[in-house]
């Protein structure tokens, strides 16, 4: 079971301090990481990741810097000195963006004598579809830029990326057994799809060979919180287990 809840990442998607120290300290058994996203850090800022590592958790600052390379370079200089155990940023900002960011990182980390996060890159969000991507000039599918964007991240130095369940064994093809694929839309079977397009069940990612998944409102919203985690961690355990 520890396996199990080192992989589960719970999205913190709640806008008061208060909140999210409420489910820090109802769920840190039972949970990994905790996603600290753009809504809760503009509110509370770096005060809420201190506060997830004071309680005894783990923080993946799910910022998704993208911007010219220096900016995000130093950024993610300022995540590592928070302490994160994951920091992303956007892919789609290229090779020399991830590649500054990705060296300046671990620079800082060796100087400070820190751990180095887990540098992670965004592939394409899995709200996004191929019609998507068309509006915005991209016109190859999504299942083709996601496998494309994670071999660009990992030639930048980066240690793994974001992306739908549904392209990770196109990525593990692409970036082999140690690149860290993190899957967002995933919903168990008795929860709702919500406004993901791209999702698969929890035991269906591990399966597929995902590293960690990123669950909120199936927990969240859950007449019985506590119990929809253990569910998860049931079903993650199960297909760890099937994948030794």
């Amino acid at each position: 079971m520890k396996q199990a809840i080192e992989r589960l990442i719970f999205a913190l998607d709640v806008d008061e301090f208060a909140q999210a120290q409420r489910w820090v300290r109802e769920l840190r058994n039972h949970v990994g990481v905790f996603k600290v996203g753009k809504q809760l850090f503009t509110r509370c800022g770096p005060d809420v990741v201190k506060m997830i590592r004071d309680e005894g958790g783990e923080v993946f600052l799910d910022l998704k810097y993208h911007d010219i390379p220096n900016t995000v370079a130093m950024a993610g200089i300022e995540a590592c000195r928070l302490g994160v155990k994951i920091f992303n940023v956007h892919a789609l900002g290229g090779r020399e963006m991830m590649s500054e960011t990705a060296r300046k990182a671990a620079e800082s980390c060796l100087a400070a004598g820190i751990p180095v996060p887990l540098r992670i890159a965004v592939t394409i969000l899995t709200s996004s579809t191929d019609a998507t991507l068309r509006e915005i000039g991209i016109d190859r599918p999504v299942a083709e830029m996601v496998p494309r964007l994670a071999k660009l991240t990992q030639e930048a130095g980066f240690d793994g990326v974001v992306a739908s369940p549904l392209e990770v064994v196109q990525i593990r093809a692409a970036c082999g057994p140690e690149f860290k694929i993190i899957t967002p839309g995933v919903r168990p079977a008795f929860a709702s799809a919500d406004d993901q397009k791209r999702i698969m069940t929890p035991g269906e990612a591990i399966s597929a060979g995902a590293d960690y998944l990123v669950i909120g409102r199936p927990i969240s919203a859950a007449a019985e919180p506590m119990r929809a985690a253990q569910l998860i961690l049931d079903e993650i355990s199960a297909a760890l287990e099937q994948r030794s």
